[in-house]
This record gives C-alpha cells, structure tokens and sequence, in this order.
C-alpha cells in the first residue's frame, strides 16, 4: 500500500498541479532521497517563486499544515529521533527551529525545557493543540519567529536543534549564526538533513537534479561543505559530529558546540 505521502503526491501530479519540473524533481525524491524531499518538492511548487521569503513560506506551510503530520511523520521520524536524542544527551533549555506542528515533542522528556519557532501561525496552532493535551508539560512554549532574526538574548539555550530545516531556509549562513549566538558556551547545535552526497552516482543524480529544482527555492545539492565552511569562519564553534543516520544513511547529523571561552 502507498504512503499517505505518496498518494497525496500522486493525487496532485494526476489532476496537474506540479510544474513538468517539480514532476522531475519528484522521480528522483522518491527513488533516492525519500518522500519528505518530494514533499517539500510540492511545497515550494505552492510558493511559485524561487526566493523563500517569509510570506511565500507562511502561504505554503499553511496549505500543508492540516495533513503535515500525516505526509511527513513517518518519512522524516529517523532522523527526528536522532537529532531529539543527541538534544537529551546534553539536556536543559533547547531550542526547536522550526518546530512546526511539534512532531518532535514525543521524543523529549522531563530532561528537558523546550521551546520552539516557527514561521507559520498554522503549523504552530497544532503545536499549541498538542501542548493543551497535557501530554508534554516539558514543551515551555512554541513562538512565531524567524530564525534569521531570533528574538532571544544571547546565551539563552543548552542546545539548539533544526530538524529538516537549514537547507529550506534563505540564508542557512545567517540561521547558523543565530543559533550559534543563541547557544550557551559548550552547548550545541544540532542539525539533521539530506545533504549533498560527494561522490558515485547518488552526486550525479543530485548535480542533475539540482539544475532542475533550484527554481523552486530548493537545494537537494546542498553540501557539508558549506556547514564546515561557516564553522571556520567563526572564532568559536566546532564540529563534533557528523554521521549518517541509520538504516538507509539518507539523512545527517551534524552537531557543532559554541567553545568555551579560555580564562584569560
């Protein structure tokens, strides 16, 4: 039987309503990268513009916001577990961007204090639905906020952890840098995406791809590379983790820690 996923996706290239290109982008989501690719194939297919400023992004994740826990739960719950476990390994104050419908709540617990952000009012009404329920006393609270201009004060969380997100966003460079600002000193940011595979076939298929669907504001090309190179150009963040995250190593985890300051 298809996934919920598939047959919404299929529901809408049958009644025409994905550019001939995101009908590309789609043949390859679904035979390498997996459903939550073409999904987000579909979203930006909404948004008709190839800049994801916040208007376009709040219209389309509005679209989506009623069926997104169906569609992209089980696709994406993997590497949500991973990100979420390495978050309770640390503990404290964290941090969700883009916490959207608070999908992730389920995988934290009293060792933790969460907050999340996110850009749509719709996905966070059902984040706010979950947290009435009673089940997640350790979620604080969920805010409409972009993380290219985050409202907290410098040093406020433990950890801070986006899930899914950083190859969406218009500036990642600029999201990186506010969680870093954000993040204690010795806590971490957590990261888990598909991101760009650097060699064999897989990165043929996703140079080809790319040509296609960077007009939809997507980035299947998206490379470490570019995490590493933002982690060189600030004074005071590290990489200590980068791994693929099982069964099928479709997603990465990368976890970077704001230093220490040394005593002078």
């Amino acid at each position: 039987m298809k996934s919920l996923s598939r047959r919404v996706l299929d529901t809408r290239i049958r009644g025409g309503k994905l550019s001939l290109c995101c009908r590309t982008a789609l043949i390859f989501a679904f035979n390498y990268t997996g459903d939550r690719f073409a999904f987000a194939c579909c979203l930006m297919d909404d948004m008709k513009s190839s800049d994801l400023d916040r208007s376009t992004v709040e219209t389309a994740y509005a679209r989506w916001a009623p069926i997104y826990d169906a569609v992209c739960g089980p696709v994406m719950v993997k590497g949500r577990r991973a990100a979420a476990a390495a978050a309770r390994a640390i503990g404290g104050k964290i941090l969700e961007v883009g916490v959207g419908t608070g999908l992730s709540f389920d995988d934290y617990d009293f060792s933790t204090e969460i907050t999340g952000i996110d850009l749509s009012a719709p996905m966070l009404a059902k984040a706010r639905e979950k947290i009435a329920s009673g089940r997640y006393p350790f979620v604080k609270d969920v805010q409409l906020m972009d993380a290219h201009r985050m409202a907290f004060a410098d040093a406020t969380f433990d950890c801070v952890v986006a899930q899914f997100v950083i190859t969406l966003v218009a500036n990642p460079e600029q999201v990186l840098s506010e969680c870093h600002r954000v993040v204690k000193p010795g806590g971490r940011i957590i990261l888990v995406n598909h991101l760009y595979s650097e060699k064999g076939v897989a990165a043929a298929v996703e140079r080809w791809a790319a040509q296609r669907t960077r007009a939809l504001g997507l980035r299947p090309e998206f490379p470490f590379a570019r995490l590493q190179a933002w982690a060189q150009t600030s004074n005071d963040a590290i990489l200590v983790e980068r791994r693929k995250v099982a069964p099928f190593g479709i997603y990465t985890l990368v976890c970077f820690e704001r230093v220490v300051p040394s005593a002078a």
